[in-house]
């Protein structure tokens, strides 16, 4: 495995092997060894039709580290960092992720997480190093004019909980982020 820094503190970007034969191939998604200091506790998996875009979703009272892989299909991923004292603090990072590249993205605690599908059949894998507290989940704007994201879309499919999550200057406003 190939472990890439980014320039936001903790932020990694995995690369691993893919062993192809006759039969099939065989990709290997997470050695704990490579993160002796953080237990993962939860997994779950998502389905995403083409166009879809989640997020940008956090929990500010039991935050959670994320590793995230693509088993089929291709990502545009985004993270937000919304750690108060952090060098990159409200900026984001992007990056494509297909099963084809077997890449995987850990995303640290205080960071802020959506995505969008540029496939039919998106299949994530997330592994989480606390359990969902849906009393903490809050959400930030996808699309907020503040943050500058540019998604790779023009007619994304959004949920009707995420058309109501807050702009970014909301969240930083709200009593959510000040207990973070």
């Amino acid at each position: 495995m190939k472990i890439v820094k980014t320039k936001f503190e903790g932020l990694l970007i995995l690369k691993r092997p893919t062993y192809h034969d006759n039969r099939g191939f065989l990709k290997e998604l997470f050695e704990q060894k490579n993160f002796k200091k953080k237990k993962f506790v939860f997994d779950y998996f998502s389905f995403s039709k083409k166009n879809v875009i989640r997020g940008l979703h956090l929990q500010y009272k039991k935050p959670q580290a994320k590793m995230i892989s693509v088993l089929n299909g291709k990502i545009f991923d985004v993270v937000l960092d919304c750690r108060k004292n952090s060098k990159t603090f409200g900026k984001h990072f992007v990056i494509y992720i297909s099963a084809k590249d077997n890449t995987s993205l850990y995303i640290p605690e205080g960071f802020a997480h959506g995505f969008c599908s540029l496939t039919n059949n998106t299949f994530l894998y997330y592994k989480n190093s606390d359990y969902r507290d849906k009393k903490s989940e809050i959400g930030i704007l996808w699309k907020d004019k503040d943050l500058n994201i540019r998604w790779p879309i023009k007619k994304p499919i959004i949920s009707s909980r995420d058309r109501k999550n807050l702009s970014f200057n909301k969240f930083l406003n709200s009593k959510n982020f000040k207990k973070m």
